[in-house]
């Protein structure tokens, strides 16, 4: 069996929420299909508007016309969803589907897998990647849900906490 990615299909405007719809009744139709479709998704945000001076928090889609999808790619998948209603296609070259990285979905807020440390609250680590890169500090907090650790960090003669990804630091020995 193959790995389930992120892929993203380009739908008709104003048919996000259909399409979505569209695939989950075939999943549910067709039961071997649940095992390599496992999520459809159409990312929103909340938005305040301003109309005739009164706040109002609406929700929006992030990517008018487009979808995600959590699933295995083989060619049953790709059929059932490329012939589904309202879908115009796959988002890669030509007709070859390419999966979103870590990088993209980051920012969507999906989590692809938790990483493990090996470290709590008190001890050592050194950053390995991002901004802070080779910067060593204290944990202060973990937090799992967000996959980030808070340090101590020297800044223009004082300790300011920062938030670092699990997989920006390591611990020391």
């Amino acid at each position: 069996m193959a790995e389930a990615k992120w892929y993203v299909v380009h739908t008709y405007s104003g048919y996000e929420n259909k399409v979505k719809a569209n695939i989950e009744k075939t999943i549910e139709n067709n039961p071997h299909l649940a095992e390599q479709i496992l999520e459809v998704r159409v990312p929103m945000e909340d938005v305040v508007e301003l109309k005739n001076g009164v706040r109002k928090t609406v929700q929006k889609k992030m990517f008018p016309g487009y979808v995600l999808l959590n699933m295995e790619m083989n060619d049953d998948t790709w059929y059932v969803v490329r012939n589904t209603r309202g879908v115009t296609g796959f988002v890669g070259p030509g007709s070859k589907p390419v999966p979103l990285t870590e990088a993209e979905m980051k920012p969507l807020g999906i989590k692809t897998e938790n990483v493990t440390i090996d470290f709590e609250e008190g001890d050592s680590i050194a950053v390995v990647a991002g901004v802070w890169k080779d910067t060593i500090g204290v944990v202060q907090k973990l937090d799992h849900s967000k996959q980030t650790a808070t340090i101590n960090v020297e800044m223009f003669g004082r300790e300011t906490p920062v938030e670092i990804s699990f997989a920006e630091v390591r611990k020391l020995n």
